[in-house]
């Protein structure tokens, strides 16, 4: 059996050039990358569809599961492109995963790999184990959860549950500085989900000062200060008009002929020069 999917002999139908994974195809046509990831967005992609076949041979075999990782994220609101499918499993689900479906539809990517990749899409699983750690993998009070336990169903395919998610995403970007990214998953599931403080208390003690850190920096907002006759005026007409598409709100400030243009995205507020708002002062506010 060959277990090299770089070699040419593995078809990837709808593929440009078939003998390629599908991160690579991805790498080697950026035309095509764009189109897929339209695609995905529309839940139609190659990601999308070695989902559904994924979990539906984990139902046939009757093992339990919970998806994780990018394509969780997705359910849950983050909505943004993945190349991978992420899976959480028992350690005893795996041995019987690889046992049914090694060589039947499924390759492990190298030798001796807990993976998988889709022989006909080119699209990696992964598994992560219950018991396991997240981030560094060093033993702390945040587990991978027996799967079973912690997932609820969404259009016939099992998602880990939305807490679960933002513990471990929390946990590994707290103990590994190649997981930054997992910590600013959590703060752009704050800012869409516009989660509370008190959420925080349904979280592991672990991670919940890491998550209220990130609340504090999700609800920071920076503000610029127009008059209210440059709403109005058509000078300034276009560039309000761009501010708004950008997401930047105007505030009535009360007894003052001014509106203050707030925004909570960094980059945005960099694009305008909008300062912090708690930085913000005037002569009028010594008075």
């Amino acid at each position: 059996m060959n277990t090299n999917l770089d070699a040419p002999d593995i078809p990837l139908p709808g593929l440009q050039r078939t003998s390629l994974p599908y991160e690579k195809q991805l790498d080697l046509d950026p035309r095509w990358a764009l189109n897929e990831g339209s695609r995905h967005f529309e839940e139609t992609s190659a990601v999308f569809a070695a989902l559904r076949k994924i979990a539906k041979r984990l139902e046939e075999l009757g093992i339990p599961y919970a998806v994780v990782g990018g394509m969780a994220l997705f359910r849950h609101g983050l909505r943004r492109f993945t190349e991978d499918v992420d899976i959480l499993v028992t350690k005893e689900s795996l041995a019987k995963i690889h046992e049914a479906l090694d060589g039947r539809g499924y390759l492990p990517p190298h030798r001796h790999s807990k993976n998988l990749r889709d022989a006909e899409l080119g699209v990696r699983i992964e598994f992560l184990i219950t018991g396991a750690y997240p981030g560094d993998g060093k033993e702390k009070p945040v587990a991978f959860p027996d799967p079973a336990q912690v997932r609820f169903e969404a259009d016939g395919i099992q998602y880990i549950q939305l807490n679960k998610l933002i513990e471990l995403k929390l946990a590994s970007g707290m103990t590994n500085p190649g997981r930054l990214k997992d910590l600013a998953d959590v703060l752009e599931l704050i800012k869409i989900l516009n989660l509370p403080e008190s959420h925080a208390n349904d979280l592991d003690p672990y991670v919940r000062e890491r998550f209220v850190s990130l609340l504090k920096e999700a609800r920071r907002r920076y503000v610029a200060v127009w008059t209210k006759g440059q709403l109005d005026d058509p000078a300034f007409s276009r560039t309000l008009a761009e501010m708004r598409a950008d997401g930047i709100v105007v505030e009535e400030i009360e007894h003052s002929d001014d509106v203050r243009l707030v925004s909570i995205n960094g980059a945005v507020a960099a694009k305008y020069d909008m300062i912090e708002e708690a930085e913000y002062w005037t002569r009028d506010d010594a008075k």
